[in-house]
């Protein structure tokens, strides 16, 4: 029973890496294979807009693939929680609208390479928002320092009021 959940996300990490690439092979040889036979779609858009994608892959597979040890065979390192919220989930993101839009591309027409903005605009909003979140921390002295409502205005410390009391008011 020892390391049981390391050995669970190292299983769990092998499973999703597995899964993800024979995604990619699958997607991106029918691309391939589609352009070969019929020529009709174009091969530098799929290159351009499928880098992002293969990069992202990359560094899940960098931070993700479990690390056993070449002598005994034991688990030196389970790898990052693929499964984690955040820039990880983020990059997935990226490789499935990427393989969308591949597969849309391939039954429709090279003008759905458009669709892929999708994700440069979603990365901005989350960027905008995050942004806005430092502001609004750094205007109530979130980040340690006094803020411009606190203690510096010669306002005396009052706690922050808990929910029950902010449902009230």
């Amino acid at each position: 029973m020892a390391q049981k959940a390391k050995k669970d996300r190292a299983k769990a990490n092998a499973t999703a890496l597995t899964n993800l690439h024979y995604g990619a092979l699958i997607v991106n040889a029918g691309f391939l294979l589609f352009y070969i036979i019929f020529r009709s779609r174009s091969l530098v858009a799929w290159l351009l807009m499928s880098t992002p994608a293969f990069f992202c892959q990359y560094m899940i597979e960098r931070a993700g693939r479990p690390r056993f040890d070449a002598q005994t065979g034991a688990l030196r390192s389970s790898g990052e929680d693929l499964a984690a919220a955040g820039l990880t989930e983020y990059m997935f993101d990226v490789v499935w609208v990427t393989w969308g839009v591949e597969v849309l591309v391939v039954l429709l027409g090279n003008k759905l390479w458009f669709l892929w903005a999708i994700v440069p605009a979603y990365g901005a909003y989350k960027g905008y928002g995050l942004l806005g979140s430092a502001r609004q921390m750094a205007a109530l002295g979130g980040l340690g320092g006094a803020g411009a409502g606190g203690a510096a205005a010669g306002a005396p410390d009052q706690p922050a009021p808990n929910r029950r009391q902010r449902r009230a008011a």
